[in-house]
């Protein structure tokens, strides 16, 4: 009784398919308004840079690391000193007394003067994260490994900063600028410190991930900022800087409401740009088939929870500008390798990284509909131990991965200044995005396969000559495959970013 129901269910939606002259199969068309502007595009791709061992001279990835910096030429790279290695991050590791202090940027130094020669003349974003323990009340002093290539993270202990802390707090950054913008400072017992430096930096992010790290409220983040960018400022004024900087934005309204409202800030404190991260994460149990659907699900919560976080920019502070600067997808077993031997780690599935990467590329579209300023991958070097899942660069030969492909093929097509135009499609859940850009090299698309199996993208208008580039499963880890592209079908492979570039017509 039951199959003949279904039978004939499935007979009755054939035949009205037939009554209207359609193709139950047929894929639906996107179309592409060339002439219908949406927005000017004002989004620029980066990615971020997070100090460990592997970026030490001497490191095996040291030289590819670097060089991989300077073939992408991105601007606004975040250069990250961070809590897992405090010998690498902390210029100051104990308080000063009477009779001496303890500054030194021996092992700081060559990092930073290896990221700017990278970096060559591009704007950068630093971000010296990691606050000084002596500055925190703790019940005992904080402990940290004397090794500075050993890893903990027991580092960031502490919520209230001790008596006199916030000056000293502010004191401490003054300094770190200093030494690296002007050429030196002053110590706590007045003796001079020379550095010979002078780079020109161009974003000052304050803190990083506050709401984890010593797990800020909003008025205790907003006070600090104040206090650090008003020290700072009086070494370097032409800084622009970064707020808030949160891992957990959907958790966190009521820091963007605080934060963003001028009047919770002292007089002449400058709100030039926030930032906040997102990770795709999944666990245990889930597979390549799972990750198709759990990872862009999340990205779509996260472009919902961008959208209103934008409705309270707009209120309180419209000028100030947006940056995605930690954007990525998390394996359960990056966890697991905090403390696990890395010989025990499941082996990374080859598809997952550009899976990952079309998470990235599919944000990007997203965020340049948003008008959001800065999306950045995270991050170059990933290994055992700080998210080997996240890299961007192989840990053990230092050739990218897809993830690094992924943005680089980006790079090549995209920059602020172009159109983004209105794309349509018929589907009311695609399996891809598709969103056309006029640039200054002609028209192009950008599509991506969320799915881990080939779809086919049909457009309303065919090509009549063009070229394909795309990174996918068969791509794998090398550079975006490039072919010869006429026609309305265009074939993705599974989990592919493709860019489709049309000829300029012959005259």
């Amino acid at each position: 009784m039951k199959a003949r129901l279904l039978r004939t269910l499935a007979c009755t939606v054939l035949a009205a398919a037939a009554a209207r002259g359609a193709t139950p199969a047929a894929r639906p068309a996107v179309t592409v308004d060339w002439d219908h502007v949406l927005r000017p595009s004002v989004t620029t791709l980066s990615f971020q840079v997070v100090v460990n061992p592997f970026l030490r001279r001497g490191a095996v990835l040291h030289g590819p690391a670097f060089a991989a910096i300077a073939e992408l030429r991105a601007d606004a790279v975040r250069f990250v000193p961070w809590l897992p290695y405090p010998r690498l991050a902390v210029a100051e590791l104990e308080a000063p007394t009477a009779g001496r202090t303890s500054w030194d940027f021996s092992l700081l130094d060559p990092l930073v003067e290896d990221f700017m020669q990278a970096s060559g003349d591009r704007p950068v974003m630093m971000d010296f994260s990691t606050i000084p323990a002596w500055l925190f009340a703790t019940p005992a002093p904080v402990a940290y490994p004397a090794d500075p290539d050993e890893v903990t993270w027991t580092y960031t202990q502490g919520t209230e900063l001790r008596p006199g802390g916030l000056q000293e707090l502010a004191d401490y950054y003054a300094r770190v600028a200093g030494w690296y913008l002007a050429g030196g400072f002053v110590d706590e017992l007045g003796r001079r410190h020379e550095s010979g430096h002078r780079y020109r930096f161009a974003y000052w992010e304050v803190c990083n991930e506050p709401d984890l790290e010593h797990k800020m409220t909003p008025r205790q983040y907003t006070e600090r900022y104040d206090a650090i960018v008003a020290a700072v400022r009086r070494v370097a004024p032409d800084l622009k800087f970064v707020g808030l900087s949160l891992a957990l934005p959907s958790q966190a309204p009521e820091m963007f409401e605080h934060f963003l409202n001028p009047a919770n800030h002292a007089p002449g404190i400058p709100l030039d740009m926030i930032s906040y991260h997102f990770y795709a994460l999944v666990d245990r149990s889930q597979t390549a088939e799972h990750w198709q659907h759990t990872f862009f699900d999340q990205a779509d919560r996260f472009v919902a929870t961008a959208r209103y976080i934008d409705v309270i920019r707009r209120r309180w502070s419209p000028a100030t500008q947006v940056a995605l600067n930690e954007v990525g997808t998390i394996l359960p077993a990056d966890r697991e390798s905090k403390s696990a031997d890395p010989a025990t780690l499941p082996p990374i599935p080859p598809e997952y990284w550009n899976a990952s990467g079309a998470v990235f590329a599919y944000l990007f579209a997203e965020s340049a509909k948003l008008g959001i300023e800065v999306i950045s991958m995270s991050q170059l070097v990933g290994f055992p131990t700080q998210y080997p899942s996240v890299t961007m660069i192989d840990w053990r030969t230092g050739a990218p991965t897809a993830r690094y492909r992924v943005l680089q093929l980006l790079r090549q097509h995209f920059q602020p200044g172009d159109r983004l135009v209105v794309t349509r499609t018929e589907e009311m859940y695609p399996d891809t995005l598709v969103q056309g850009f006029v640039t200054p090299h002609g028209r192009k698309l950008l599509l991506v396969n969320k799915r881990n199996r080939p779809v086919t993208v049909r457009l309303h208008d065919p090509v009549a000559a063009g070229t394909l580039e795309a990174v996918d499963v068969a791509s794998g880890p090398g550079p975006a495959r490039r072919s010869g592209f006429a026609g309305a079908d265009v074939a993705l492979g599974p989990f592919a970013v493709a860019v489709l570039t049309f000829s300029p017509p012959s005259s």
